[in-house]
């Protein structure tokens, strides 16, 4: 019980590990951006500090003196990584022994729908994916000046309670699109709370893909969860003919197959490895289903 960890992003994703942390933790911190969320983390028994990347206050200076695990789940913007701009020395972090790190697998880029594994290049088209490498680089390097090993956790496509195909049918929002070929991994809450779990005990270092083992079309999936409620799936729309936004339109821009080997490798088992085993899961509790 001597951990004592601090989450940078205390949102979706971030909440989720926190959440698995807390029984084994002396102290679990966590940002949230929304003072009226203070309430949610506090529940999940852990710390809220409000921070909007443009400064640490003295109470999270403080805070963060006692901190032995890190973990950064705040995205980099135009300007770089707001976190490390603010933490501009290991000094502020005496006590530190691990960092992870959530990053995407946006990273590498367009590989024809080919499997890319950590050794693959990357080449990503959009610039916030360009800025997501620059982060993992600074990351890294931070954790060598500050002598600690750094897990990077590519994460796939995040879906899990509230953030699913039977939430978006429920609301009208969910759409087939359909590109010939297109496939995209996943990774569910529960997962990317497991694995990082697991990389924190092992302080592993190094990146890591955080993905399913199964990728797939996107219009499969709303199609299953549709089933899965007995209701009529919404009408394939063909690519061509989406109305997609810039964000939308440049994640079909990309295929690639994402493999996890490398997780697996190091002793961690996914609790769902594919949409299909996760959305049958979710459809047996109601309030997960409804978000």
């Amino acid at each position: 019980m001597n951990k004592r960890i601090f989450i940078f992003g205390a949102g979706f994703s971030g909440r989720a590990i926190g959440e698995a942390l807390a029984p084994e933790a002396e102290f679990i911190g966590g940002t949230t951006r929304d003072p009226d969320k203070a309430g949610g983390l506090s529940a999940l028994k852990i710390e809220p500090f409000f921070y909007t990347g443009d400064g640490l206050s003295d109470e999270l200076h403080e805070t963060l003196r006692t901190i032995t695990h890190l973990i950064v789940s705040i995205a980099p913007g135009e300007g770089g990584d707001p976190v490390l701009a603010d933490i501009d020395t290991p000094a502020v972090l005496p006590a530190l022994e691990w960092i992870g790190y959530l990053s995407t697998v946006g990273v590498y880029g367009d590989h024809g729908c080919a499997w890319v594994d950590e050794e693959s290049p990357c080449r990503p088209a959009s610039a916030r994916s360009r800025r997501r490498i620059d982060a993992e680089k600074n990351w890294a390097g931070f954790g060598r000046r500050a002598d600690v090993p750094v897990a990077l956790l590519r994460l796939a496509g995040i879906y899990g309670p509230g953030r699913n195909p039977f939430v978006n049918l429920a609301k009208g929002t969910a759409r087939r699109i359909v590109k010939p070929g297109q496939v995209f991994n996943r990774i569910h809450v529960a997962d990317i709370a497991g694995a990082m779990r697991h990389l924190l005990h092992q302080k592993a270092a190094g990146i890591f893909n955080l993905v399913d083992d199964e990728p797939s079309p996107s219009h499969e999936v709303v199609a299953y969860a549709a089933s899965l409620l007995g209701v009529a799936p919404p009408p394939e729309i063909p690519f061509e003919e989406a109305e997609l936004g810039p964000m939308a339109r440049s994640f079909y821009s990309e295929c690639k197959r994402v493999s996890n080997a490398r997780l697996k490798a190091s002793g961690y088992s996914l609790q769902f490895s594919n949409y299909r085993e996760a959305l049958t899961a979710m459809r047996a509790t109601e309030g997960t289903v409804l978000g």
